[in-house]
């Protein structure tokens, strides 16, 4: 029998010509508890997805290299398959059916029966399902994970933590399971939830069930892991025994990358203004999967701020809250006025705009072309590019042509012309003209978020350059959401940390990297105030 009950042996993978995966190897033995950890984008979840079999990685092309389970080569084409050996993943989003009981929930699709007359002659399909059996075993299931849930109450009424409790008992209650992902469990839990999880991780780990544990609270992977894989950019930096390691060190690990801060293009810029731009008082917002719970900021007049956090943190909710994507409470001044929360076209009027990081979604009209894509919102809030003919007003096409034009050659947008619609654009060249549909309201205030998400190094470079030169030459305040650290860290004056819907802390972007993983995993440093 196979030492090791899974082995990943040299895995790459790459979306078009994106790598994100580049040679990862590392080995699982029964029962070993390991923590995976890394930056957003690192590859931690394309990983998961590899081992699961989930459909998107067979859908792209596959991947490279090899995967063994107790010793044989897997490749599975399902996560059903990845069950059926004995592989469970406990995902970020909840997979619950709200009408069911827990008991319900936990044994779906393996729901213990009766036989009767009929099932006996026409098969098991007409067995009866054995209600009492059901909520045995999903007892059993719920005690050894140590949560006291009442098998017969309704998930759509329980709390948040029970929800993840039962997500896990699930997999727990599957035949012969070997190994549990589990991605972000803790997200949801209080502290007390959370300390329950690690008894029952222990407990798992005492039974022979390996488990991968992801998750941005760094204490938690010194709590329970046996040994620490830390991916970043793709490739595992560092593969150990969790023995002697420290918050601190884990951090640096997942932050690194110093050569790739451009300090000396930040003291260049300006000193940016003390005066308040904009004034974010206890705002909340209920955006899914990036919830605001009580955020309080000043963005400084002429500054580039940051706002970084891991995923499901909340950065992104920020926003998309003040602009009017999802529903939004508290109170946004800017310049001193107040701001009409929800109303964006109000919002917009203020000379703010906002690069939404769903490009396809939210930011472009993708059938249609470049050009209307770029002078859009301008032309519909501002009244740009309209022009009065024997007083009826007319779209003055040449003049969106020739500011088109000029975008599609300041950004290098990549394009037969100024025609083509976007949607048959390259995700980097969509990144460039919903920055320039922005950029053409000439605004005072822009929030752009992930701005480099998916595109390429070149295309990245010259996204931020952009950026830094209409905070310099314009003069327009920017805040920049983004998972890359490095490039907040290369562009912005200050950067504000969220985790958990709140703001740890807000740093200089020169301060040491491994201060930012640890608010980034809810440790405490000495921080600024929200001013």
């Amino acid at each position: 029998m196979a030492e090791n009950m899974l082995e990943v042996r040299h895995v790459e993978k790459r979306f078009g010509e994106n790598v994100v995966l580049r040679d990862v190897s590392f080995a699982l033995a029964p029962g070993e508890i390991l923590g995976l950890v890394g930056e957003n984008g690192a590859g931690k979840s394309t990983l998961m997805n590899i081992i699961f079999g989930m459909e998107v990685i067979r859908d792209t092309g596959g991947f490279d290299g090899e995967i063994l389970l107790n010793g044989e080569p897997i490749d599975f084409k399902s996560p059903i398959d990845a069950l059926d050996a004995g592989i469970g993943m406990v995902h970020q989003e909840f997979n619950l059916i709200p009408g069911f009981t827990a008991a319900e929930n936990i044994t779906f699709n393996m729901e213990r029966t009766k036989q009767s007359v009929i099932s006996s002659i026409f098969g098991k399909k007409y067995a009866t399902i054995d209600t009492e059996a059901n909520i045995a075993l999903s007892g059993e299931s719920l005690d050894t994970l140590g949560v006291a849930i009442d098998p017969r109450g309704m998930v759509s009424e329980m709390p948040v933590g029970h929800k993840q409790f039962i997500e896990i008992a699930r997999e727990i209650t599957r035949e012969d399971v070997k190994l549990i992902i589990m991605d972000e469990p803790t997200a949801v839990l209080t502290e007390s939830e959370a300390d329950q999880l690690m008894a029952a991780l222990k407990r798992l780990s005492d039974l022979g069930i390996a488990i991968i544990f992801i998750t941005h609270r760094l204490r938690e992977i010194l709590n329970v892991c046996d040994s620490i894989v830390v991916l970043r950019d793709g490739e595992i930096v560092e593969r150990r025994k969790n023995e002697g390691l420290n918050i601190d060190q884990i951090a640096a690990w997942m932050v690194g990358r110093e050569n790739g801060i451009r300090p000396e293009a930040r003291e260049e810029r300006r000193k940016a203004s003390e005066e308040v731009a904009l004034s974010i008082r206890n705002l909340a917002v209920d955006m899914p999967g990036e919830q605001v719970y009580d955020v309080n900021l000043d963005v400084h007049e002429g500054e580039i701020l940051g706002i970084a956090g891991l995923a499901g943190q909340g950065k992104l909710g920020i926003a998309n809250g003040i602009l009017g994507t999802y529903p939004v409470t508290g109170s946004v001044e800017f310049h001193g006025e107040p701001l009409e929360l929800g109303n964006t076209n109000k919002i917009l009027k203020s000379k703010i705009a906002f690069v939404s990081e769903d490009r396809r979604g939210v930011g472009l009209l993708l059938d249609e072309p470049i050009y209307w894509n770029i002078s859009f919102n301008a032309m519909q809030v501002q009244n740009k590019f309209v022009k009065r003919v024997l007083g009826m007003r007319f779209r003055d096409e040449a003049e969106m042509r020739r500011v088109s034009d000029e975008y599609i050659q300041s950004l290098a947008i990549k394009t037969t012309g100024g025609d083509q619609k976007a949607g048959n654009l390259s995700g980097g060249n969509q990144q460039k003209v919903c920055l320039a549909k922005a950029l053409c309201m000439d605004p005072e205030l822009l929030f752009v978020s992930e701005p480099t998400r998916g595109i390429d190094i070149g295309a990245k470079e010259l996204v931020l350059n952009a950026l830094e030169k209409i905070n310099r030459e314009e003069e327009t305040t920017i805040v920049m959401i983004s998972s890359e650290l490095e490039e907040l860290r290369s562009i912005c004056d200050r950067i504000a940390v969220i985790c958990e819907g709140r703001i740890a802390g807000i740093l200089p972007a020169t301060e040491d990297p491994r201060k930012f993983g640890l608010l980034m995993s809810g440790e405490k440093v000495e921080v600024d105030t929200l001013e």
